[in-house]
């Protein structure tokens, strides 16, 4: 399969902590990833690396980012600047941070789609007002609403991949599922791949063809979303599932995670997950997991194979 999107071993470091512990991903042309996992875990670490937007105090020690065989981290800004404007497209957590408070939302799009663009054709594929919003400072819209401009914008020049960090996180459950319509609306249209950073597990297992679970700065479980998310091979996966309030019945009770997500100096010296996993046994501590074929899902798990139906019980 051809595979646009493609990260080996990343690792990367804020001072002395350690966000990514090498992470991989693999996102083919058109298709749509989830990446989930708990606040810490490194998923937007993962998302930034992915366009080189991380900050000033982030290092990368090691890996490799490629897109469409173009090795990110090895560009130079011209040629930087080039492949985000014509290959990627970003939608942040906070669509009024992500545009330019001083500038008129038109101006802006106009900016991104050249003379020849049409502005109000692509505010109201996104289902905006044209005229009114155009007109506006990003000041003076509502969430919902900046945050389809912000798609607009990032879907203006039909993108080949977009990283959506928590788009809809600061929006109401109403306005989250329209937004969301919207986004994967119009990257199906455009043959779009969607690398999507979320908490929220059935959303992902509806609308996303493969999920990865990311623990500890790497990428513990990935595989076809129905797979990963109701058959899971990695205990951590299973744990996750089990915790999230939108997945849960009515009337039962829900299973938190025990412990806490670790805080890593450097690599982790064995599986990262160890100290807070049921089924761990000695080599967990010491000795780090390798890839491991489970069913059509890879998990970084030493006893994935052993694990097998028993997961399901903790999920």
């Amino acid at each position: 399969m051809n595979e646009l999107l493609e990260v080996d071993g990343l690792v990367v470091d804020y001072g002395r902590a350690r966000a990514l512990d090498g992470a991989d991903l693999r996102v083919a042309a058109g298709r749509t990833v989830g990446v989930v996992g708990e606040s810490g875990s490194g998923k937007s670490t993962l998302g930034a690396a992915i366009g080189r937007l991380l900050p000033r105090q982030a290092r990368v020690e090691a890996g490799e980012v490629r897109v469409g065989g173009e090795r990110m981290l090895d560009l130079r800004p011209a040629e930087l600047r080039r492949l985000r404007r014509g290959r990627l497209g970003f939608v942040f957590q906070d669509p009024i941070a992500s545009l330019d408070p001083t500038m008129r939302v038109g101006r802006q799009l106009r900016l991104v789609l050249g003379r020849r663009g049409d502005v109000a054709a692509h505010l109201a594929r996104v289902g905006l007002d044209a005229a009114r919003v155009a007109s506006a400072y990003p000041h003076q819209l509502s969430g919902g609403m900046a945050q389809r401009v912000a798609i607009a914008l990032a879907m203006a020049a039909s993108p080949e991949l977009l990283v959506a960090d928590e788009p809809t996180a600061s929006l109401d459950a109403q306005v989250r599922e329209k937004v969301l319509d919207v986004v994967f609306a119009l990257a199906a249209e455009a043959g779009t791949s969607i690398v999507w950073l979320s908490h929220d597990l059935p959303a992902v297992a509806r609308r996303c063809d493969r999920v990865a679970v990311m623990y500890g700065g790497r990428v513990v479980e990935s595989g076809p979303a129905a797979a990963v998310l109701g058959a899971p091979a990695h205990p951590y996966t299973a744990a996750l599932a089990g915790s999230a309030p939108a997945a849960a019945a009515p009337g039962v009770r829900l299973r938190p995670v025990p412990g806490r997500p670790p805080v890593l100096t450097g690599p982790s010296p064995g599986c990262a997950f160890e100290p807070r996993c049921p089924f761990a046994e000695e080599r967990c501590a010491v000795e780090r997991p390798a890839p491991v074929r489970v069913g059509e899902q890879d998990a970084l798990c030493h006893r994935a194979a052993d694990l097998v139906g028993e997961l399901e019980v903790v999920a």
